[in-house]
């Protein structure tokens, strides 16, 4: 119970909280693009039934995200100081052009989206969604950017200054570029598509299994089923196995605590599925494939892969919580294809009739089991990182803030945390009862017709607009 410790748990409480949100508006955001496109080429008002539907749940998402995401600002300078001092020349770049060329753009647009179903046309609709996802998507390459220099930093030089030893950058191509920066934005690019995928057949499959608005659950448990399973299928084999060789090449002491390595394998060392460690006696037990970690870290079944013995002691993460972390992550990212797979097979078997109520009750829970994998991904990549909080080079404990005293940071976190507890509340609360509602009845076709659907008829409708508004005025003034 020190200011340290603390500051940890109400950073990990906060950033964990605010996780929620950003793959859902990511994911989510994408198949509305999605949506829109198809109604632009088929004028099938069903889906334009739906995208007016997950805009008003991606607009509850984006509240939310925004609410919980400007604490994160706030906690580098109030409780990590240090921290902020010693990178903020190289991270606060990376942070003010994520609020300058991503937020803005996000922002600026939501809402035409929000709004513009019922005065903008399909073309200019789906113009304004995408500039809003591609955005949602901009801002979380700057956020990833600055988070993968802190695990990898590269381009940057130290010296004393008044203020005391600062990170200053040298090359902005190596802080962008750093060694993790693809993988890990693919990686959680990929997550994020997951979960709007899994938010969309979830509900699907809800409404099929209370026989709730059939036409609409249908086409969206399709497209979202197909959604899913493909992006699983990649983030196993493709996206994830690139992530963890960039943690092999980069931070091979992570790499070992997150499979509970700790002697050195000089030959077939083994994939833990599942186990536990005891850092006491410095032993792993547990489910386990020969082999598989030397093949998937070196791409070779003979490779040797070195354990936390190789390395200084006060260098060793928190063992046993990365090694759970990270295999609820695993196992369940194993689960997702398996689940996609066999639904999608169910599916083209009965030509999307009569599905198992088993299976559809399996659909409806992959939204939370996916929000759980994406969090213990951030989680093993964070608490893989300890006792840095930039990879080698400033330690967690040397950046909290100096001035801090143990009640101060204990009433801020119970206040997070009853406030949090409500805000989630309030949101599953608002989400449920959207849900329950369910969309609209779809408009009959051609209700558009006459709605903006190009910048010139957009702007040449304001100019009418405004000459109308002169000439009442005018004949206000001579009344």
């Amino acid at each position: 119970m020190n200011p340290e410790f603390l500051s940890r748990l109400q950073f990990a409480l906060t950033a964990s909280f605010h996780f929620i949100f950003p793959p859902i508006s990511m994911g989510l955001g994408l198949l509305m693009v999605w949506m829109a496109w198809k109604y632009v080429r088929t004028g099938d008002p069903v889906w334009r039934q739906t995208s007016l539907f997950w805009t008003k749940v991606y607009g509850l998402v984006f509240a939310l995200g925004i609410a919980t995401g400007v604490v994160q600002e706030f906690a580098f300078g109030m409780n990590w100081s240090q921290y902020s001092r010693f990178v903020g020349n190289v991270f606060g770049s990376l942070l003010a052009a994520e609020g300058v060329f991503a937020f803005f753009l996000e922002g600026g647009f939501l809402g035409l989206m929000l709004f513009g179903g019922e005065r903008l046309g399909p073309r200019m609709w789906l113009l304004a969604t995408s500039l809003v996802v591609f955005g949602a998507h901009f801002s979380a390459l700057w956020i990833l950017m600055a988070n993968s220099w802190m695990q990898t930093p590269e381009g940057f030089t130290t010296q004393m200054t008044q203020w005391g030893n600062q990170a200053f950058m040298t090359d902005f191509g190596s802080v962008v570029f750093t060694p993790s920066f693809l993988p890990r934005l693919l990686h959680t690019w990929a997550a994020s598509w997951i979960i709007g995928a899994a938010l969309v057949l979830s509900v699907s499959a809800w409404y099929q299994l209370k026989h709730r608005h059939q036409e609409f659950a249908k086409k969206n448990f399709s497209m979202a089923l197909k959604f899913f399973t493909v992006m699983a299928v990649l983030q196993v084999f493709i996206f994830g196995a690139q992530m963890a060789i960039a943690v092999t090449k980069n931070q091979e002491p992570k790499l070992a605590a997150m499979e509970g390595t700790w002697q050195k394998e000089t030959t077939c060392a083994p994939l833990y599925l599942v186990g536990w460690v005891n850092e006491t006696d410095q032993t792993t037990v547990g489910l386990k494939v020969p082999c598989l970690l030397s093949f998937l870290s070196y791409g070779s079944f003979d490779a040797a892969v070195p354990g936390l013995t190789d390395f200084p002691k006060k260098e060793w993460a928190p063992v046993n919580l990365t090694f759970q972390a990270y295999h609820v992550m695993i196992d369940l990212g194993f689960l997702f294809p398996l689940i996609g797979v066999v639904a999608w097979f169910v599916w083209r078997r009965r030509r999307g009739e009569r599905m198992p109520r088993w299976l559809l009750w399996t659909c409806v829970s992959t939204v939370f089991l996916a929000e759980v994998a994406t969090i213990a991904g951030w989680w093993t990549a964070e608490i893989g990182r300890q006792p840095w909080i930039v990879w080698d080079v400033l330690r967690t404990d040397e950046a909290v803030s100096p001035t801090l005293s143990t009640p101060q940071v204990f009433l801020s976190l119970v206040t997070f945390a009853l406030l949090y507890a409500l805000l989630l509340a309030l949101f599953l609360f608002l989400l449920d009862r959207k849900i329950k509602h369910g969309p609209e009845e779809p408009e009959p076709p051609g209700h558009e017709t006459g709605l903006p659907d190009t910048f010139r008829e957009l702007f040449s409708r304001r100019s009418q607009a405004r000459a109308s508004g002169e000439l009442e005025l005018e004949d206000h003034v001579a009344r």
